[in-house]
């Protein structure tokens, strides 16, 4: 781990939030890298709804993607990135437009491969959650 890898230089201002993070409004609440948690907050705007008036279950995949990577870029090296190989996704109950609140993990984390949990929730309710498995690589290897 290096607290000078592109995740923790997004924290400290030293890089732009990307794109994709901005639209989903997070905000990190708790990082703890050496046990591989961190803590999300994302603000569902109404722009994210369905026909029915419910988040669409896209945003809310993307903001468990978007809380496991973190989990686990705080961890990474300086140069290292990991993305995702494989997202599993399970929706629990409709979400509004309003806050989502995210908690998410390493669960194993092997050379190359780590292996990711997640969960949403609104008014303390499980909202959505997923596991996801990522690759470790080094961002000035091409693959």
């Amino acid at each position: 781990m290096s607290k000078q890898n592109f995740f923790w230089q997004i924290q400290a201002g030293e890089l732009p939030t990307p794109p994709a993070a901005k639209t989903l409004g997070i905000r990190f609440t708790q990082i703890d890298a050496e046990a591989g948690t961190i803590e999300t907050e994302f603000q569902a705007v109404h722009e994210f709804t369905n026909p029915a008036g419910n988040i669409q279950g896209g945003f809310l995949a993307a903001m468990l993607d978007d809380s496991m990577g973190p989990a686990l870029a705080a961890t990474l090296a300086i140069g290292e990135f990991a993305p995702t190989l494989n997202l599993n996704v399970s929706y629990h109950r409709a979400a509004k437009v309003g806050l989502i609140q995210g908690k998410a993990r390493i669960v194993k984390r092997g050379k190359d491969i780590c292996f990711l949990a997640a969960e949403l929730y609104q008014d303390e309710h499980l909202i959505a959650s997923a596991t996801a498995t990522a690759m470790v690589r080094n961002m000035a290897v091409q693959a």
